[in-house]
């Protein structure tokens, strides 16, 4: 097992290794029976529900040239494991490579992507947009309204970037260095966990979890 997370209907769903076409994605019961299989494609790099029913899978660049689902390189299900969307950029728009950071609430899915690192919005109700970001390479991201905290990117992984969102861009606040609560520097993380207005960073331990939020 490689991803896991919790369904709204006392479900999990599950994500393993396994080879390009195989059923690589279990969706299990709280009684511990498994309730469906299915493809979710190979080289995922995120796997993520909403409150909504909705599960979302963001690949990197492994699957994305070599498989037929991964290849949207951002792709929306169900919480029964049926397929419901995959990304397609605008015309003129590059395609996802690779997703660098992910984060999701309900409804909504945000991703900044390899190669021109742009901070994709992508709605359940079709709504796409696209904004210009002055981060390139984050490793997490919050988002809540038009407010974006990014961590790391520009080779500084230590580092917070505060935004504000436009139409058309994301416009960089203010930048601080981010530290642990008694003020030591934070010296490595785990890859961050987005869920809407909050990141959540796992430390040395894994018990040892911190949360920030816009």
């Amino acid at each position: 097992m490689t991803h896991l997370d919790a369904l709204p209907n006392d479900r999990f769903v599950l994500q393993g290794h396994g080879a390009a076409g195989d059923q690589n994605a279990q969706i299990y019961g709280r009684d511990g029976r498994r309730r469906r299989s299915f493809v979710m494609g190979h080289a995922v790099e995120y796997l993520m529900a909403d409150r909504r029913h909705h599960v979302w899978s963001a690949y990197f660049d492994e699957g994305v040239y070599s498989d037929p689902i991964s290849a949207d390189g951002l792709v929306r299900w169900d919480s029964g494991g049926n397929r419901q969307w995959g990304y397609r950029p605008p015309e003129g728009i590059e395609y996802i490579d690779t997703v660098y950071a992910f984060n999701v609430d309900d409804g909504v899915a945000w991703a900044n992507y390899y190669p021109t690192f742009p901070l994709l919005e992508a709605r359940t109700n079709g709504e796409i947009r696209l904004r210009k970001s002055p981060v390139i390479a984050p490793a997490g991201m919050a988002v809540h309204g038009e407010q974006v905290i990014m961590l790391g990117g520009c080779r500084q992984p230590d580092r917070l970037h505060r935004c504000r969102m436009t139409e058309h861009e994301v416009l960089l606040v203010e930048e601080a260095c981010l530290t642990l609560p008694n003020g030591a520097p934070l010296r490595g993380y785990a890859r961050p966990v987005g869920r809407g207005r909050h990141l959540y960073l796992r430390g040395a331990s894994p018990r040892q979890w911190y949360v920030m939020g816009v």
